[in-house]
This record gives structure tokens, sequence and C-alpha cells, in this order.
């Protein structure tokens, strides 16, 4: 399959509604909360065994746009819109399978690894060719296709609690909840792949840069330089923080307020779960456009120092004040997806987008990271002090201040990051392959 190039004519922001479909179609991953609940009543699970299904499919994500990114770049979008959309909702549908049957090990392999596949090669599929489109608003473009990621849980959470309350909250009603997730997002995404194209030209854009206009780095040589690496630990950070509350949000805020005159019905806290996805979207959006202005590395400290404030008002005042508790969850979620918006335009910054999707899918591999440090420090602790008898606040105020100190070694990671040394750099890219074919007879 080639890439679909635009015909004459083709306005440049229909390519943002295509990403956008495939999206808030794989965000539902941030809905998996909502699930955890339910499969930990019907299938007798622990917090920590419930967020198996959600760790593989980070740490699955990570790795397949990782090892898919070269791919990608090769073979465009629509092939790798095709790809997630195959992937991912047979995920799916192999988990209510697995939740018909009581295999948990089945949901585990089809949400998280099968499905997780989905993720990554759907989280790539647009990113460089949403660069190449808008030369002049990288920032922007990214924001707002991946804004679709972060935002998925807005649907995908009332909409599963609902059909969780129509269905049955056992194991059949959960396995019939994945079916019609599975089949309603296969035609959503096939939106995206009949829409997305390539643009004609390096110039799509009046009087904006050549997209192949200044430093340009391959992605075999970015990932040897340590401007990769300091992103790396950058995003990992950011990430593990974020996704702490994201992936135990609706049991978490149950927990904080159980001891207290406000406690919180499973329907309110699903509402919470909904509200973070908001923030996540928003911030996805908001953060990466003011990133065009302020720059990358000033808004990365944004994310990093303040979302550490955050943090900490949280352990210290919390639950005391069910106010502060949302308005920090909602800011360090809002920071959570601006980092993931922001930084393919870091990466362009940096490296150029001579092979960006490539070299951001690698970066990606910190999302996997994170995707199990997160959770497994907050369930592990959660689950560890409610075995020693605490409750209430007191299950998450060690994760909290753990998540302080990486927040801490994030924000002196972005201070190393520095203009990538011109011995990395590659000719024009047009002529980069026939520099590799002449490098190759000297290095023989």
């Amino acid at each position: 399959m080639s890439p679909p190039v635009a015909p004459p004519g083709w306005s440049r922001w229909l390519v943002p509604p295509a990403a956008l479909s495939v999206h808030l179609s794989i965000g539902q991953a941030y809905a998996w909360s909502v699930f955890k609940p339910p499969l930990e009543s019907a299938l007798n699970l622990d917090g920590t065994e419930s967020a198996l299904p959600f760790q593989f499919a980070i740490v699955m994500l990570g790795l397949s746009a990782a090892f898919g990114g070269t791919l990608v770049e090769r073979k465009g979008p629509r092939w790798a819109m095709t790809v997630a959309l195959v992937c991912f909702c047979s995920g799916l549908l192999l988990s209510a399978l697995g939740a018909e049957t009581k295999q948990f090990w089945l949901v585990i392999v089809g949400y998280g690894v099968v499905g997780g596949i989905g993720l990554g090669i759907g989280y790539i599929s647009p990113v460089s060719t949403l660069i190449k489109w808008f030369p002049d608003r990288p920032g922007m473009a990214t924001g707002i296709a991946i804004m679709g990621f972060g935002g998925g849980a807005l649907i995908a959470s009332p909409w599963s609690a609902q059909m969780l309350s129509s269905f049955g909250s056992d194991n059949s009603g959960i396995a019939l909840t994945f079916l019609v997730l599975g089949a309603s997002y296969a035609v959503f995404m096939s939106l995206g792949v009949l829409l997305v194209r390539v643009p004609r030209t390096q110039k799509p854009v009046k009087d904006a840069p050549s997209v192949l206009e200044g430093v340009q780095v391959s992605a075999a040589s970015a990932v040897r330089t340590p401007q990769f690496w300091c992103l790396w630990l950058v995003l990992c950070m950011n990430v593990t923080a974020g996704i702490g509350i994201l992936e135990k949000a609706a049991p978490m805020i149950t927990d904080f307020f159980a001891n207290s005159s406000a406690a919180v019905s499973a329907s309110a806290a699903a509402g919470f779960v909904a509200l973070l996805s908001a923030a996540n979207m928003a911030g996805r959006i908001g953060w990466s456009s003011t990133s065009d202005l302020i720059g990358r590395k000033n808004i990365y400290r944004v994310y990093l120092g303040v979302g550490a404030v955050m943090y900490a008002l949280i352990a210290l005042f919390g639950d005391s004040s069910k106010p502060l508790f949302v308005l920090c969850a909602l800011v360090i979620l809002s920071f959570y997806g601006g980092g993931f918006a922001t930084v393919p335009a870091y990466l362009k910054d940096l490296f150029g987008t001579y092979q960006v999707g490539a070299i951001h899918g690698r970066l990606l591999t910190a999302w996997s990271t994170a995707g199990v440090l997160g959770p497994l420090i907050v369930n592990w602790i959660a689950d560890h002090q409610k075995h020693a008898g605490k409750t209430g606040s007191s299950l998450y105020t060690l994760s909290f201040v753990i998540m302080i100190g990486l927040l801490v070694v994030g924000f002196v990671a972005n201070e190393f990051v520095r203009p990538v040394n011109a011995r990395h750099h590659v000719p024009a890219p047009r002529k980069a392959a026939d520099a590799g074919a002449r490098q190759q007879p000297e290095s023989a």
C-alpha cells in the first residue's frame, strides 16, 4: 500500500480530522480504570492484577512504535492506520472472549498485546505527516491529533460505564461492552483510513519553510545522541507521574474520600475519569500550541516543575478538600497530555523532519517504561498499605512523594538538552541515501 498523495487543491485541514478518528478511538485505553472494579469483582483480581492489561498495552505501544516507526515512515499513514484498526479492534474482541470465558490471560493478550500493537502503530501513524503538512505550526498540528488520544476516554469512560450498568458488571456484561467497543471503533477508524493524504511537495504552505530545511538527523544517528536520551528521560518521568493517577483514577478518588462525609459514588468516579480525560485532551492542544510561542524547553520546565508542586499539594492537603484534589489532578493530567503532544515538535526542532516519525517511535519506549512504572508504583504501594491496615489518602501518600522525585529528575534532564552536534547531521535528506551508499565502500 503506497502512501496516498493529496491531489491539487487538497486542504491540509482535512488531515487532522483523519488523525483524530484514529486517536479518539485508541484513546479508549485511558478509560481502563472504569473496567478495573468490575474485573476485580468478576474475576477475583486485586488492583495490581487488574492493571496488567493496561500495562501490557502501554508496553506494546512503545515497543511497536519503536520497531514499527521506520516502517510507518516508508509505507505511509494509510497503511499504519489500517494496521492500527485491525490490531486495536481485534484486541477488544479477544478481550470480550476472555471476559466471557473468565480467562483473564486472554484479556491480557487481547487488550494488552494485540491491542497494544494497534495503539503504538496508530499513535505514530499521523505524526510525521502532520509535521510535513504544518511546517509553520508543528506544535499545534501534532497537538490537534494527539489531543484525540487524550480525549478518547472523555467518550469511552461514560459510554463504557453506561454499558456496564445496562449489560451488567459481571463477566458477560464486561464481554458485551468490549464487543460493542470493538465493532464501533472499527467503523470510526475507517474514516481516517479513507481520508488521510500526504503532501505533494516539500513546501505545502506558501511562505512557510520547506520541511527539509535546517538540521536533519537520521533515526540511527539520533539514538546515539545525548539529546535523545535526555528527552527519553524527560518523557518517561512526565508520563510516569501522570499515568500513575490516570490508570487508577476511579478507585483513587473513591479511596481518598472514603473516610469523609463527601464519599464519591461509582458514577461520580467515572465522571472524574472523564474530567481527567478532558484535561488531558485540552493540555495536548493548549500547551503544545503554547510551545510554538515560548519554546519546547520552557514548556517542559512548566510541565515538570509545576507538576511537582501539584503533587505536593495533593499529598499535603488533597484529602481535606475535594476541589483542591480535583484541580491539582486536572493540572497534572493537562501537563501529561501536553508532554505527549509537544515532544514530536521538540524532536523536530532537534533532529529535523527527515525521519522524525521513526525517531518519535523509538522515543516512545519511554512510554512503555512509564506504563509499567506508574501503575506499578501506585498499585503496589496502595495494595501494600491496604494490607497494613491503612485506608483513605494514606494508601497513596508515599506514591505521590515518589512522583515528586521523578518529576525533579525529569526537570534536571530537560536542562541538559542542547542543539545536536554537527557530526550527527546528514546532508540534504534528498541526497542522504546517496551519501550512505558512498560511505559504505569507505568503511569496508
